[in-house]
């Protein structure tokens, strides 16, 4: 049974696509939030308790029938309410005032000005001065619900913030979670803070104790496997499950052939040394290359390597013997994208990418303490847990390993050429103090050769592409801009050291259009 901390804040989800990220604004600020979708926030405002709610934004119009609505319950607790875009425009809807729909809406990056003072204002904005924002609404707020005055207005939003001091609820017009209002996460603050009059306590420290707790009451006297894929995740998942039952822990690395160069061992190394963690490791390299030998269709790489590192994990289960739990490394993201905002199932539902699907054959019951954390929590706690920086702090790296990273058909020899440039490409942005400023970066080798001059003689060997982009979630990234001389330094060094690979490109692609990675 989760232990759920005593003060929060419920966001309501409307359906936005950034909704996720107001979570994280207020997590930012010390404070515990849990997303709900509308249809399901009746429910969470019973379970959680919360000490103020934040309404989000929504694809949807107000002025709709079937519109999304804010459950009755909310606007009837009394608690501060702090309403985003279409949240605003509910409040008002729903109280009393008008929304019109709008001929000409406000898109991409806006001003406002500031016409009196707010308690979402305090230490920030004054009287007579202008911001930036971030607008993207159709509808808009035309007359006010009673007991609310505007505070800020635009050119498109005559009513860009409103406040009701004496409920303690306000709406904004705009977005402040996203990057492009620079001000957006320090008004998340002054509403949980100095609204809701929150303290701003929850730290790793106490998530840590917190869930340690949670572990020992769910798991009891019973044994728990953790399949371990080489990952920040699953790694931190592992660790702080063995810190709250120790030996009643085995952790299984099923090692498929595909990992970066020094990485299998940099896993056993930590676990077996470091923790002194109980560690099934597992080469099956042979099995893996073997079974993807003549496949070159990318879907059906991931699925061969999915099925085949379930198979070998079982086996390995059952050699164990005994296990009730199996562990696994699911993060808040996954939660909330298994429930559309609707209410029911998403046509995105996300799995582990390494156990998926295991729960259900082996029958075991599942622990998940990382389910309420964003990845950058997660290595938070990693490093609150002593795991090394230099491991929780890595790149991410998708499950089937360097096999989507080689476009076509996968071999041991092709594997060991890629880990080669790859290390080379990743010392050298390591060199250069750029590391923790890319979100990813990796090398891919592609299915063709070409001709080259080496020594005066005639290569012809592989394309080697580096790839490098700078992102906050993933879901949408931009390439990093290198120099030439460093690119020059690093073709140069790849091309003389790995031998296969004469000629080396870089990928200009931001995502979208294109993907992080090639496959």
């Amino acid at each position: 049974m989760t232990v759920q901390p005593s003060d929060s804040i419920l966001i309501v989800d409307f359906g936005s696509q950034v909704t996720q990220l107001i979570a994280r604004r207020v997590r930012e600020a010390g404070v515990y939030s849990e997303i709900a979708p509308f249809t399901m926030a009746e429910a969470a405002f019973e379970r959680m308790q919360p000490k103020g709610i934040i309404l989000s934004g929504s694809p949807a119009s107000v002025l709709d029938a079937n519109g999304p609505r804010i459950p009755q319950v909310l606007l009837d607790s009394g608690l501060p309410i702090l309403g985003i875009c279409y949240g605003q425009q509910s409040l008002m809807h729903q109280l009393g005032g008008e929304v019109t729909g709008g001929d000409a809406g406000e898109f991409g990056r806006a001003f406002i000005d500031i016409n009196d003072t707010c308690a979402l204002f305090n230490g920030l904005w004054s009287i007579g001065e202008k911001h930036q924002v971030w607008m993207s609404h159709g509808d808009k707020v035309t007359s006010l619900a009673p007991g609310f005055r505007p505070v800020a207005s635009s050119a498109g939003a005559p009513f860009a913030v409103i406040a009701n001091d004496e409920k303690r609820i306000y709406a904004m017009q705009f977005h402040p979670e996203v990057v492009h209002t620079p001000d957006g996460g320090k008004l998340l603050k002054n509403f949980v803070r100095h609204v809701c009059g929150l303290t701003g306590d929850w730290t790793m420290a106490e998530f840590r104790k917190t869930k340690i707790a949670e572990i020992r009451e769910q798991v009891g006297s019973g044994k728990v496997i953790c399949g371990l894929s080489g990952g920040v995740d699953s790694a931190v998942a592992a660790v702080l499950i063995h810190e709250a039952i120790g030996e009643q822990l085995t952790c299984v690395y099923v090692d498929h052939g595909l990992m970066r160069m020094g990485e299998s061992e940099q896993v056993v190394s930590l676990f077996r040394g470091h923790f002194n963690i109980p560690l099934v490791h597992v080469d099956a390299s042979t099995l893996f290359m073997k079974g993807l030998e003549g496949v070159s269709d990318p879907e059906a790489k991931r699925k061969f390597i999915g099925k085949t590192f379930i198979d070998v994990f079982e086996d390995e289960a059952k050699k164990i013997g005994g296990a009730d739990f199996l562990a696994q490394g699911t993060l808040y993201p996954d939660v909330i994208e298994s429930v559309s905002f609707t209410g029911g199932p998403s046509v995105t539902i996300k799995s582990h990418h390494n156990v998926g699907g295991l729960p259900e054959r082996m029958n075991m019951k599942l622990v998940e303490p990382l389910r309420e954390l964003f990845k950058d929590e997660v290595r938070d706690l990693g490093r609150e847990l002593g795991l090394p920086d230099i491991f929780v702090g890595r790149h991410p790296f998708p499950g089937p390993g360097l096999a989507i990273r080689i476009p076509g058909e996968v071999s041991r020899e092709r594997a060991d050429i890629l880990r080669k440039a790859d290390a080379v490409y990743l010392e050298e942005i390591r060199n250069a103090g750029l590391y923790d400023a890319i979100w990813q970066a990796f090398a891919v080798l592609l299915p063709v050769k070409t001709v080259g001059v080496m020594g005066d003689g005639r290569t012809y060997d592989h394309v080697c592409a580096l790839r490098a982009v700078t992102s906050t979630d993933g879901m949408t990234a931009d390439i990093y801009p290198f120099d030439a001389a460093f690119l020059s330094r690093v073709a140069t060094r790849i091309i003389n050291e790995v031998k296969g690979i004469n000629r080396v490109v870089y990928d200009y692609t931001s995502k979208p259009p294109g993907t992080i990675e090639w496959e």
